[in-house]
């Protein structure tokens, strides 16, 4: 795909930000959306791209961060949505009783309707496109996690909102197919992010010893890279990668 109209959510850090890094390098022209203004904007100005501050769990917002991307001639053509949250407690137990449903509510909230929210806003506004030189009129790429494979104690929360995202991935890519929208889905493994810099460097370490090949914890300019080359790939439709190094996460 030639230079297009981009937009990243959740692009003011981690895996959002390399994203929003790659597609700029690779000539795109990048609207970050992300409710860090300050980051954001910090980032925006620093890559030379727009920033608006968007909520992915707000309709309203979400369609002004769209259409502020969709100015440019062209039209919005490529959307990745990096916004999420993580969240942890055990569904039940006897000390503790049954985790809170609000806990449930706030991360599929965000992580499962957040990206429904932006990849319909997305579609609707990529349909009213000219199909470009490939006859496409866009791409949406959305953010699950191995979680919604193998998510370990202490994840229902957070792996059944990642597994609603790789859920959708097909038949979303099948309701768009005869608009020439494409939609896909990475599903990263442990990534050196701005949340797992939080721990201490010997967790850091052995987590990464524990992912198969290559033997360390993923880094975001690689997430953005395969963002940066689904783009390219037309060929790539309705699937989700697994980036990953071949980790199967253990129970704990």
């Amino acid at each position: 795909m030639k230079s297009s109209s981009a937009i990243v959510f959740g692009g003011a850090s981690g895996l959002g930000e390399a994203a929003a890094r790659e597609l700029v390098s690779a000539g795109h022209t990048v609207t970050i959306g992300d409710l860090n203004e300050e980051k954001g904007a910090a980032l925006a100005e620093e890559i030379g791209v727009d920033f608006i501050r968007a909520d992915v769990t707000d309709e309203d917002s979400v369609k002004a961060a769209i259409e502020a991307a969709a100015t440019t001639e062209g039209g919005l053509r490529i959307c990745v949505n990096c916004a999420g949250v993580g969240a942890a407690g055990r569904i039940a137990s006897a000390k503790h009783g049954a985790a809170p449903l609000a806990g449930y509510e706030w991360a599929i909230n965000i992580n499962l309707m957040g990206t429904i929210n932006v990849l319909r806003l997305a579609a609707e506004s990529m349909i009213g496109n000219e199909p470009d030189e490939r006859g496409e009129r866009g791409v949406c790429i959305n953010t699950a996690s191995i979680a919604a494979y193998d998510g370990q104690i202490g994840q229902t929360a957070y792996a059944a909102s990642k597994g609603g995202v790789v859920g959708l991935t097909l038949p979303a890519a099948r309701d768009l197919s005869r608009d020439a929208i494409r939609v896909m889905t990475i599903a990263p493994g442990l990534f050196d992010t701005p949340l797992l810099a939080l721990l201490p460097e010997e967790a850091r370490k052995a987590l990464g010893e524990g992912v198969p090949y290559p033997n360390r914890l993923g880094q975001p300019e690689e997430f953005g890279a395969l963002a940066v080359h689904i783009v390219e790939n037309q060929m790539l439709n309705g699937e989700v990668i697994r980036l990953d190094g071949a980790l199967r996460m253990a129970p704990k």
